[in-house]
């Protein structure tokens, strides 16, 4: 059950049309290639990475694989056959008393009614207000812009699959990201208190609360981010160019990345810190090996896969 929910987490989030995972992939991006000097769509570019997300894809097979054989292998298939065949001594292996206390402190209170709207609501929410606030963050940006074709396209078809993709394209991911989880946040709240499973000081205290999971995350973040800005400031990327053109053939570097990110996530456990550290270096390497356009989207591809591999694989990813 870990292993599936694990496999059809990161992978779909990283591919997904929409989720804070994708906010940050497009961010990447569009910093990548603005080091090259090109203004792009960085929305339409992750669109056009997914189909060579061979590892998200193909674990998202396996998954359906595994569901549909009944097959396991390796340490799951010990721990399956002891599943089916209970011994005691196993006991302390499976004791449910060991869980994090986080758990128990996310228990509702006695005679709280539960339902599942309690989930849906908030998470739907999140989802309707971040798809409508992507679509008009962008919308606003284009038109205080001076791109006049583009403006004139969204004025007539504002609906259109090319004036959404442009839109959202457009959209400032942070920003639509934070006011939709604020506000999901805020109906979750009065939905709690409306039901009385809890009043307004809990709900703060457990919004806060569940912050805390996230100061980790930042970390991160803000360490890769600085590792970056020093990575680009040296000149890293076109060192690289400089040192391989010569001498590494360009069909090489998309695997070469993959194996790279792979290495560097099961090493750190944090695949958004091993996408800041590679894109600014995959980006404007690729440029250099190969003036191919899909060849750069190819090697975005392979940091945004190649850093997934480390939320599956190692031992200290917050996720394992």
């Amino acid at each position: 059950m870990a292993f599936v929910i694990d496999a059809t987490a990161a992978p779909v989030a990283g591919i997904a049309l929409i989720s804070t995972w994708v906010g940050y992939e497009v961010g990447l991006i569009q910093d990548g290639y603005e080091a090259i000097g090109q203004n792009v769509n960085a929305y339409s570019i992750f669109l056009e990475t997914i189909p060579y997300r061979f590892y998200n894809i193909l674990m998202l097979l396996f998954v359906v694989c595994t569901a549909l054989f009944l097959r396991e292998f390796g340490p799951m298939l010990k721990a399956e056959r002891r599943a089916r065949k209970y011994d005691a001594t196993n006991e302390e292996e499976i004791d449910p008393h060991a869980m994090s206390s986080e758990l128990d402190e996310m228990k509702p209170a006695k005679g709280v009614k539960l339902s599942i709207w309690n989930a849906i609501v908030p998470v739907g929410t999140l989802i309707v207000t971040s798809l409508i606030g992507f679509y008009f963050n962008g919308y606003n940006t284009i038109m205080s812009g001076e791109d006049a074709a583009l403006i004139a396209d969204l004025k007539n078809s504002p609906f259109s699959f090319t004036g959404i993709q442009e839109a959202f394209g457009a959209s400032d991911a942070s920003v639509v990201l934070f006011q939709a989880a604020l506000f999901a946040s805020i109906v979750a709240m009065v939905m709690g208190v409306h039901q009385k499973a809890f009043t307004w000081g809990e709900a703060v205290d457990t919004w806060i609360g569940g912050m805390k999971s996230l100061v980790v995350t930042g970390a991160i973040l803000l360490m890769a981010w600085s590792l970056s800005a020093s990575i680009t400031d040296l000149g890293t990327a076109q060192f690289l160019v400089s040192s391989l053109s010569d001498t590494m053939p360009a069909f090489l570097l998309p695997s070469v990345i993959f194996i790279l990110g792979s290495v560097i996530s099961f090493a750190t456990g944090t695949s958004y810190g091993t996408m800041g550290i590679l894109m600014p270096l995959a980006i404007p390497l690729a440029a250099g090996l190969s003036g191919d356009p899909q060849f750069i989207v190819l090697s975005a591809g392979a940091v945004l896969t190649g850093a997934i591999f480390g939320d599956h694989c190692s031992p200290i990813s917050d996720t394992t």
